[in-house]
């Protein structure tokens, strides 16, 4: 992995950081209206899916299944979205976000819709022992 790479300060400020996979760095969004994750591939330069070569390519989509059905089974959720949109922030990154037909945006895209809950401490650090769990980093 090259020495250059580093998180976007836009993620820095708006996440927590769970831990590395192989290839991505797992962090959960600052944001209890939602379960909502984030994989940031550690590649420089990494804007677009099609930037990491196929080896790492494949490698994204076994980490974002992983941490996809791990999010499922903990959050019991009625739907995955998973995107990578990189409007705002160019740096390569898959939202894994756990949808509930009675969450505040229900069923539009969670963009926008309320301003950011903040997570009570002990609830998200709980939610974070059980993710490393599931997805082997703990």
């Amino acid at each position: 992995m090259p020495a250059a790479w580093s998180l976007h300060p836009q993620l820095t400020q708006d996440t927590i950081d769970i831990g590395d996979l192989p290839l991505c760095r797992v962090l959960v969004i600052k944001d209890a209206n939602y379960p909502w994750l984030l994989l940031v591939p550690r590649r420089e330069g990494a804007i677009e899916i099609i930037d990491l070569d196929e080896v790492a390519q494949a490698q994204l989509t076994t980490e974002v299944s992983r941490v996809a059905r791990a999010l499922k089974e903990i959050t019991k959720c009625d739907k995955l979205n998973i995107a990578a949109l990189g409007n705002v922030v160019p740096q390569l990154h898959v939202h894994v976000i756990a949808r509930r037909k009675n969450d505040a945006a229900w069923p539009r895209p969670v963009w926008g819709v309320v301003p950011p809950l903040a997570h009570d401490a002990t609830e998200v650090q709980n939610f974070i022992s059980a993710l490393r769990r599931k997805i082997w980093l703990g």
